[in-house]
């Protein structure tokens, strides 16, 4: 295999033509490639949804779980074998919605796993319905009045919650969000990657051109600091007129695996266990 191409497989992604995860995709091969990783050393978990299809469409090891479990899912491949690259991709309805619970103790955890999030507004698999990032008025098959919440901010969220690395990017500029991802998964601790998708069938609205009018690169703000909290939060806070794109925060909390004696003589994959018999439990519990 091409050493360039060695992220790719045969398969043919079904996404709908437009579909902002053919960008994603792409950042995350040329963000695989950037950190001269190979394919046996990388996992990806994903959970239900348009977004879910990535573990079968970049060729690294692959889980699809349940909808809203790709980070337990992620942190479990990561504390079992924490040698691995471990990458959890899902969608705004599937991370910030049935995955809410997870996310928030992720960031608060600080395992070593990079989180991207497709965040289009809306539940794409199942036909457009509003998800918790969605804007308030926006009228879909469970808001046919319009929704009457304001939309959560994730980015917001994660820097409350402890997340030692939070960005966003945008799936029409795969080269930036390829450098976002590259940069969440070199800095050890849970990195989120928001990235702002297109969803074409379902939320025409914000296309391509509409998120290029309505953000703008943190790296010109002179007065952002990503190492400052409170002038990430302020960032994050800003879902007037341009919204940021870029790095908003990059903490220095140590890793959640660096502080477990369990993985101090390297990963349980690699543990002998031979010699180990669980018979007592079987007999007490079964």
């Amino acid at each position: 295999m091409n050493d360039a191409t060695r992220f790719n497989r045969p398969e043919k992604p079904t996404w709908c033509p437009g579909c902002g995860d053919f960008g994603i995709q792409t950042a995350i091969k040329k963000a695989l490639l950037k950190l001269n990783l190979e394919p046996h050393q990388v996992a990806i978990a994903s959970g239900i949804g348009c977004s879910g299809k990535m573990t079968q469409w970049v060729h690294t090891y692959g889980f699809h779980g349940l909808h809203g479990r790709a980070v337990p899912v992620a942190l479990g491949i990561k504390l079992a074998n924490h040698d691995l690259t471990v990458l959890a991709v899902g969608g705004d309805g599937d991370g910030y919605s049935e995955g809410t619970n997870h996310f928030i103790h992720a960031c608060r955890r600080n395992v070593d796993v990079t989180y991207i999030v497709h965040n289009n507004g809306v539940f794409g698999l199942t036909t457009g319905q509003i998800s918790p990032t969605g804007p308030q008025g926006f009228k879909s098959p469970t808001t046919p009045q319009g929704a009457l919440e304001r939309p959560l901010n994730p980015l917001a969220l994660a820097i409350v919650s402890g997340a030692n690395f939070v960005a966003r990017g945008f799936s029409g500029d795969p080269e930036m969000l390829a450098e976002l991802i590259a940069a969440g998964v070199a800095h050890k601790g849970f990195s989120l990657i928001d990235v702002f998708q297109v969803c074409a069938s379902f939320f025409p609205a914000r296309s391509f051109q509409w998120y290029k009018e309505h953000t703008y690169d943190l790296i010109t703000d002179p007065n952002h600091n990503p190492a400052d909290r409170d002038k990430a939060l302020k960032a994050a806070l800003q879902t007037a007129d341009r919204m940021p794109l870029g790095i908003f925060y990059r903490g220095d909390a140590p890793a959640h695996e660096d502080g477990l004696p369990q993985l101090a003589q390297g990963p349980l994959v690699q543990r002998d266990i031979s010699n180990v018999s669980i018979a007592s439990l079987m007999e007490e519990l079964v």
